[in-house]
This record gives structure tokens, C-alpha cells and sequence, in this order.
């Protein structure tokens, strides 16, 4: 499947919700930040599901000034809002819709939108952009999502099941340490589109969801000649299976060996 088929997506993330998620609940009531949300392990799962072209995080930036450099570096535009004490409101919810319904309506190119966060606030403009014809998929921590705004997406994937490790193969004692950094990426991406599908998954899909999660992935900078070439190798490994589909000679990959 070519990139040409694949959706083209805005990701929209309210950054407190996010980092309070990960945080303790306080006896008051009142939520602390936790451990700095890894935004990039959810785009790498986004990825998998289409091509993101706008990336955009909405804070009041003093407040999580350690989050700044890692956002710039994955290409995340900053929306600086205002704190509330100011503006009596939360302006980020308000920035982040407002946003959201002029890329709907300006960029037809966006077909799906991705929505960083649990807040039930969001359920009018998730089903506003339902309304006009947008996919709409949620993502939020399980501790700070509201089960109406899960419900309204299309999709709601939690951000504890993006970055829980295990479910691949153990591949560190059968590969050279040179091919673990291949060998983590094809494994990862294999189990995110199993994820979405039980049908075994073409080779070049497969190869060009790598490459958007790590756009300078080659093969042959692993000594692969071709990607095929790489799936026969774990396959021989004893690490996946794969069968060649009669009519068109592609390489398909059935899922991990038991």
C-alpha cells in the first residue's frame, strides 16, 4: 500500500491533560503531573494508522518548560496558552477547537484528526468534525479519560497500551547487535498493524509504516540487498512467518511464530 492511499492526519494534543494523566490523584482531589509523557512512542503508534502532516501541542509551556526541547525535536509546533489564573477559563481546550474546525474546513487534505487527550470538553468537536466527514481518534491516559469522549472517537487507544513494553519477539540473543535497531523497528511496527488487523500484512505496507516512524530506514544499511530479504531472515530465525501471495509474488507476513 502506497503512501497515496494512506489517511493524512492532524494530531492535536492537549499537553496538561496528558502529563496530569500520568501523574498521582491527589487526596483533594487536584492531579500531579507525573513522569513527562513519551509524545513520541504515540506518534510512532499514529503513524501506523496514516501520514501526519500538522502537530500541533497546546500548553501553558512555563509550566512544563522540561517538555519543550523534546517536542521541538520531534517537529510539534508549541501553542502558548495563557494561564487560566488570567483568563478564567481553559484557553487550550478553546485554541485547540478552534484549530481543529479551521483545518477541517480549510485543509481538505486532512482526513483524520488525532486528539491527545481525556477531557469530555472535547466531545462537541469530536462530533462536529464526525459531522463533517472526519475520522476522529482519541488518546489519553486511562486515569484522566472520560469515558463520554472515548466513546464519541471513532478510535480511543490508551496511552498506558502505546508504551507498555513486551509482545515481541526476544530477539537480542540470535541477532548481531548491529541489526537490533532493524530488528526493534520491524517487530514494533508488525505487532501495531497486527493490532489493527488479524490479515496477514503486505511487505511494501509494512516497509513504507517504517519509514514514516523512521524516515533514513533502509535495509541495506543493515546489509539487506532487499526488504524481502530481511523478512526471510526472520522468518529463518524462527521470529515470524511469511508466504508469498500466489498472484501477485508479494511477500506477506502472517504474525509472530508462537
Amino acid at each position: 500500500m502506497s503512501d497515496t492511499n494512506q489517511s493524512s492526519m492532524a494530531v492535536l494534543i492537549d499537553y496538561e491533560n496528558l502529563a496530569l494523566g500520568t501523574g498521582k490523584r491527589r487526596r483533594n482531589g487536584h492531579q500531579d503531573p507525573g513522569p513527562r509523557p513519551d509524545v513520541k512512542r504515540i506518534l510512532e503508534r499514529l503513524v501506523d494508522k496514516g501520514r501526519i502532516t500538522a502537530k500541533r501541542a497546546y500548553c501553558d509551556w512555563q509550566r512544563f518548560e522540561d517538555a519543550i526541547t523534546p517536542l521541538h525535536e520531534l517537529g510539534i509546533e508549541l501553542i502558548e496558552i495563557p494561564d487560566r489564573a488570567y483568563t478564567g477559563k481553559n484557553s487550550a481546550d478553546i485554541r485547540l477547537a478552534v484549530d481543529a474546525m479551521e483545518m477541517c474546513l480549510t485543509k481538505d487534505h486532512i482526513d483524520t484528526f488525532a486528539i491527545l487527550s481525556g477531557d469530555s470538553d472535547f466531545s462537541p468537536l469530536v462530533a462536529k468534525l464526525k459531522e463533517f466527514g472526519k475520522t476522529v481518534i482519541g488518546v489519553g491516559t486511562k486515569e484522566a479519560t472520560s469515558t463520554l469522549l472515548a466513546e464519541n472517537c471513532d478510535e480511543f487507544i490508551f496511552y498506558e497500551d502505546i508504551v507498555k513494553t513486551g509482545g515481541i519477539p526476544d530477539y537480542a540473543a540470535k541477532v548481531p547487535k548491529e541489526k537490533h535497531e532493524c530488528y526493534q523497528l520491524l517487530f514494533e511496527t508488525i505487532d501495531a498493524l497486527q493490532g489493527e488487523s488479524d490479515s496477514a500484512v503486505l511487505a511494501s505496507r509494512l516497509k513504507d509504516t517504517m519509514r514514516r516512524k523512521r524516515p533514513q530506514f533502509s535495509e541495506r544499511s543493515f546489509g539487506y540487498r532487499s526488504f524481502s530479504n530481511l523478512l526471510r531472515e526472520a522468518s529463518k530465525l524462527g521470529f515470524i512467518t511469511i508466504h508469498q501471495d500466489p498472484k501477485s509474488g508479494t511477500v506477506m507476513v502472517d504474525g509472530f511464530c508462537e
